[in-house]
């Protein structure tokens, strides 16, 4: 009598957690004869089959031994035709970066009976468990699910048009992913998070923009992690269940969280807000980032290609941003230049953050003023001015007129010339909309007088002249004089201001003031 033929079944095992399994796989597990599964599915669901079962790992991981798949296919093929009722479980869907074909091919080849199950996809839970909608009627009215494993053959052209991205398999090569975006049009600021371990006790999640996600993930492990790039994450925030602290409430504010129930509404430029962000959330806060300045190259390169090309002509080379510390080196490097062309070239910075900037690329500043602003830097320069040739690369809008004011009335020649561009962004996230509206927001922060004018043009657009009542009760926090000046300017007042003028400053002060109300 010939045996009769088993079956095969290639099962979804979802996100991870046996929560997610759907009510048919979980029954084919308790009765599967032959278990092959992949190096993702979660442990867990490994105790969801009989004891008898006969478990056989054949994980395919990046840069780890892998099981052949011809191996993995003559598996399937021999157990089924042992009569064997065998579930092939894969992570996620089977169909979705599955590696099916080739499976289903050799079971066909074969004459082996096959069914597939579905599965939830990693790419549409790791969103949903973060609580980042894929779509939405106005920032995201598609979606499309890629996996960057060979992220050259991809058009990104055509994707970097899309609204949303879910990338899979994508942690390791996460930085030619960006420089892909970036590349073909997408902004700096567009937002950008990492999900790792979705749906498991271990799951991790990082957000921020494409232009600094980098610097928040450099060094960890990503893998395995679902990548979401687009508005749609801004909103993670605003959907996330809120931690409710009543008036009443008994619970004692801990020392370590000061800011436990204010909300902030932090106003940045691109690549600077996740990590003043991250600190006020260690300290309790709820926090809103709504980016009021977008970074970008100037209209044209050649006055800093002009003074690149006669660096051994200037005496001193001033730095008073992060922004304008990248854009001159990066240009610098295009140029086919490298930091010894700096030799016999001092060079002075204005703020801790362009120091530390210019300490990342291997360089000490010979001059930092105190007090960090630009105004102690004429006063305290640690030599005559007199004749003192000094390259200033700046914003393309201008800025910092007194300082070059000064400077010139000292005897210096200040050259001038746009490193970069700032310019207003063309709307606000609607999590910062929806909470200035709903008047949520406790705290206002302000690092520069450009993210103030800036963000007074964005919500006069929304509430056209109504930012008094739109502000009120809300607390105006400023980095420094500057900053302050702006906003008593086009706010109206400043009720914080801190009292050194750095991001950690910024903190202390608003600690203290929270403390006080």
């Amino acid at each position: 009598m010939t045996q009769q033929k088993g079956k095969v079944y290639l099962v979804g095992a979802g996100p991870g957690d046996v929560a997610y399994l759907t009510v048919k796989a979980y029954n084919l597990l308790a009765t599967a004869q032959v278990l092959v599964y992949d190096a993702l599915v979660d442990e867990q669901l490994l105790q969801c089959v009989s004891p008898d079962c006969l478990k056989i790992d054949v994980g395919k991981r990046g840069g780890k031994p892998s099981t052949p798949q011809a191996d993995i296919n003559h598996l399937l093929v021999k157990y089924c035709q042992e009569g064997a009722l065998v579930v092939r479980l894969k992570s996620g869907d089977p169909f979705i970066f599955g590696r099916c074909t080739s499976e289903i091919e050799a079971l066909k080849a074969a004459g082996c009976k096959f069914e597939v199950v579905p599965g939830i996809s990693s790419a549409i839970a790791a969103p949903l468990l973060a609580g980042i909608p894929l779509t939405d009627p106005v920032m995201s009215r598609c979606f499309a699910v890629l996996t960057a494993h060979e992220p050259e053959v991809l058009d990104w052209e055509a994707l970097s048009r899309l609204d949303t991205l879910v990338i899979l398999m994508g942690g390791k090569n996460l930085a030619d992913i960006i420089n892909e975006l970036l590349r073909r049009g997408r902004s700096h600021l567009t937002p950008i998070a990492i999900i790792r371990w979705a749906g498991s006790p271990s799951q991790q999640i990082w957000t921020g923009q494409l232009g600094n996600i980098l610097e928040q993930t450099r060094g960890l492990s990503l893998s395995p992690a679902v990548i979401v790039i687009g508005e749609v994450v801004g909103l993670r925030k605003y959907l996330q269940p809120e931690k409710i602290f009543p008036e009443n409430s008994t619970t004692p504010m801990s020392s370590n969280q000061p800011l436990t129930g204010k909300t902030i509404l932090v106003t940045r430029s691109s690549g600077q807000s996740s990590q003043f962000s991250d600190r006020l959330t260690t300290l309790g806060a709820t926090v809103i980032e709504m980016p009021a300045l977008e970074i970008g190259p100037p209209s044209s390169w050649e006055q800093l290609d002009q003074a690149i090309a006669n660096l051994s002509h200037f005496d001193w080379l001033i730095l008073t941003s992060t922004n304008g510390v990248d854009y001159f080196f990066e240009r610098l490097h295009i140029k086919g230049k490298d930091t010894r062309t700096l030799a016999g070239l001092k060079i002075a910075v204005v703020g801790e953050k362009t120091s530390q900037s210019l300490k990342q690329r291997g360089i000490q500043a010979d001059f930092i003023p105190p007090n960090f602003v630009a105004d102690s830097l004429v006063e305290h320069f640690p030599e005559s001015l007199l004749g003192q040739k000094i390259l200033f690369p700046r914003v393309e809008s201008g800025g910092r007129e007194i300082l070059v004011k000064e400077l010139s009335a000292k005897g210096a020649e200040v050259i001038e010339v746009a490193a970069y561009q700032s310019c207003c962004p063309s709307s606000i996230p609607l999590a910062a909309e929806l909470a200035l509206k709903n008047h949520t927001i406790d705290i206002i922060t302000f690092a520069s007088s450009k993210t103030v004018q800036f963000f007074h043009q964005l919500v006069d657009n929304i509430f056209p002249h109504n930012i008094p009542n739109t502000l009120a009760g809300i607390c105006i926090a400023s980095i420094g004089p500057q900053t302050s000046k702006t906003c008593h300017t086009l706010l109206g007042r400043v009720d914080i201001e801190a009292e050194e003028y750095t991001l950690d400053g910024l903190t202390q002060s608003i600690i203290n003031w929270s403390l006080k109300v």
